[in-house]
């Protein structure tokens, strides 16, 4: 059983200019008293072949967290255009926000974004050189793919002195039978 209950994620000013910042309204539950902080990140895919191009967005701590409800903003600055290839900017990709507890995540919730031009000519007839200022992006906000990891919110409750599991990295999101595990609504 989970300390922590993600009860809502609302992703707010969505569709929005490429540039604009992120804002996602997350909602959650604790369940027993946590001593140390939550650390939620935003990170943006910016290619599906290399890792080296994904970008932190954004990495905050909220706590200690006692048993209640609680609802925060969390607010992160666009990626930085130039460290995403010209070829991998128009398209789909993915924007990861995480949770971690004990440096343990424990939960991921998964976003396709479509960028594309704002405009139906540009898209018609990209020009050579991605026009930034006219990408709009599209979180597909209705279908997250959220993956949930066990992890030990009490490690000091641990007699054999074990290490809690580890979570696996986005390449290895997958079961025994080789494939993904079932996406479960946020």
């Amino acid at each position: 059983m989970s300390a922590v209950n993600i009860t809502n994620v609302a992703v707010l000013d969505n569709p929005a200019a490429f540039l604009n910042p992120f804002q996602f309204e997350i909602s959650y539950e604790c369940l027993t008293p946590l001593k140390d902080d939550l650390e939620w990140k935003l990170i943006y895919v910016g290619s599906a072949e290399d890792e080296t191009y994904d970008q932190l967005l954004e990495s905050v701590l909220v706590g200690p967290v006692n048993v209640g409800n609680y609802r925060f903003v969390l607010q992160a600055d666009p990626p930085d255009p130039s460290k995403i290839r010209e070829e991998d900017i128009i398209g789909v990709t993915v924007l990861l926000l995480t949770c971690s507890y004990l440096g343990q995540e424990f939960i991921r919730v998964g976003y396709y974004v479509n960028n594309d031009y704002d405009d139906e000519q540009l898209r018609e007839e990209p020009p050579p050189k991605v026009l930034i200022d006219r990408v709009q992006r599209n979180i597909l906000a209705d279908k997250p793919r959220v993956t949930k990891f066990p992890i030990n919110f009490h490690p000091e409750n641990n007699e054999q002195g074990e290490q809690a599991p580890s979570s696996p990295d986005r390449a290895t999101e997958i079961n025994a039978n080789g494939e993904e595990p079932p996406a479960v609504p946020v």
